[in-house]
């Protein structure tokens, strides 16, 4: 099938009016885009708009979900508050201070992002630069900090709204090869954002290339969800032929070349660009994986789960993980507790093959590390959540279970209890020390190599 070029063209919130499809909905629904887009991030495309959202299905059409602004995002009191400023004209600095208030309760950066991820070189603090844990940096180019399309959900919204001190970006590339190169544990490295591939493919390749002369380094990761919002990126664009031979030089390097691409319902798989994309991907030599998180409105039910694995296997590419929605943003909206994506998880499993069974989860990225919902058992009488780390700060946690009481209602983490009259977890005091150090075990003398203890999952 011949694949017309499309000219991308992103509408925010300045131009929620110009939106044709948005001009037909009732006002009061207009007025409440508005409010919530002045807090939370509001970027779409005209893709996304034509081909993904079924507008004879709105509000409740999942894709639409997705990618636009929903009253029940924001606390009641504070979405009246933001409603009233719109209804009013109010001024956009005083419509921006009161977003400055909401945001700042909102969690912005969860799971000691700030405080416990960002490592140092000689020169200080390396801005733009996660490590937490062993194997993996993250890399945050300071060109990659938007995405082509904003899901609603993004744990890392506070990129997107305009506040500088919210940000992780770098531009320094000879300065993270530096720190990697004096890192033998790191064996990947993941370029993310906002969207690496919102960039030139020659901006991309500046960060990349000095890397594949490192050794230890197996694999470059890319998290992106171009593939979903704009597919043109690897077939019509005017780089993309240069962006594929950058993926299969990678390969010819003797390097894996991981994009793990953002897929969070079937329907983003459904377009013929779609899979033409995925497929030009899959031909260089890359490795698909694909996650997402489980989004009450969006994805949550097992039906949709076990359609779209299949559907990825069938076109190459690899599940990877369920995760469970972040404790950030418009949590309170999109929120489903751990028992419930539990039971989705296994149902949707029980559908598919050992092929598409490659996908871990209900996993939870949190402070510690990210911990999967293995199971909901009875031991000893008592109901409990049977749980594992699949990552973590500190690597001998790694697989390890760990049962917590059953609590139908919790949705992350810190809302579970130790069974079993448990004072505390068993990774509880080791991860009081890395707070109070602010360095992981492997930073402080503990071995490194990979023969150490073995590679961790993840």
């Amino acid at each position: 099938m011949l694949i017309r070029p499309r000219t991308y063209r992103a509408y925010t919130r300045k131009d929620l009016d110009r939106i044709p499809q948005i001009g037909r909905l009732p006002e009061e629904i207009r007025t409440d885009m508005k409010a919530v887009s002045a807090v939370l991030p509001f970027r779409v495309n005209g893709y996304v708009l034509d081909e993904l959202i079924d507008w004879s299905r709105v509000p409740d059409d999942p894709m639409f979900q997705l990618t636009f602004p929903q009253p029940g995002m924001l606390a009641a009191p504070d979405l009246e508050l933001m409603r009233t400023l719109v209804r009013r004209g109010a001024s956009p600095s005083e419509i921006r201070l009161a977003a400055r208030e909401i945001q700042l309760r909102m969690n912005p950066h969860p799971a000691g992002q700030r405080e416990l991820n960002v490592p140092r070189d000689d020169s200080g603090p390396l801005s733009g630069t996660q490590h937490k844990y062993r194997e993996t940096v993250l890399f945050f180019p300071s060109q990659g900090q938007t995405c082509h399309a904003y899901c609603t959900y993004c744990f890392r919204w506070a990129q997107f709204v305009g506040l500088e001190d919210f940000k992780f970006a770098a531009r320094e590339a000879e300065r993270l090869a530096a720190y990697v190169r004096r890192h033998p544990e790191v064996e990947s490295v993941l370029f993310t954002g906002g969207d690496p591939l919102i960039m030139r493919a020659s901006a991309l390749a500046a960060y990349i290339e000095p890397l594949l002369e490192i050794d230890h380094v197996d694999a470059i990761r890319i998290g992106s969800k171009a593939p979903a919002y704009w597919p043109y990126r690897f077939v019509t664009d005017p780089d993309a032929d240069e962006l594929l031979a950058l993926f299969e030089r990678v390969r010819r390097a003797g390097k894996n070349l991981a994009l793990m691409a953002h897929y969070s319902h079937p329907i983003e798989l459904s377009t013929p660009i779609a899979v033409g994309a995925l497929q030009r991907i899959v031909e260089t030599g890359a490795v698909v994986r694909t996650q997402a998180p489980l989004i009450r409105h969006v994805n949550d039910d097992a039906d949709t789960w076990a359609g779209m694995w299949r559907t990825q296997v069938r076109l190459g590419a690899v599940p990877y993980y369920m995760f469970v929605e972040r404790d950030t943003g418009a949590r309170e909206y999109f929120a489903v507790p751990l028992a419930e994506a539990h039971a989705i998880y296994n149902d949707a499993i029980r559908q598919c093959s050992g092929l598409e069974r490659t996908a871990r989860g209900p996993s939870m990225s949190a402070t510690p590390g990210k911990v999967a919902v293995q199971g909901i058992a009875e031991i000893g009488g008592e109901r409990v959540f049977v749980l594992s780390f699949l990552q973590a700060r500190d690597p001998s946690w790694v697989g390890r279970p760990f049962f917590a009481r059953f609590d139908p209602e919790a949705v992350w983490l810190d809302e579970l209890e130790p069974a079993f009259g448990e004072p505390q977890f068993f990774w509880e005091p080791g991860m009081r020390r890395i707070e109070r150090s602010g360095r992981p075990p492997w930073l402080d003398g503990t071995p490194t190599s990979r023969a150490a203890d073995g590679r961790a999952a993840g």
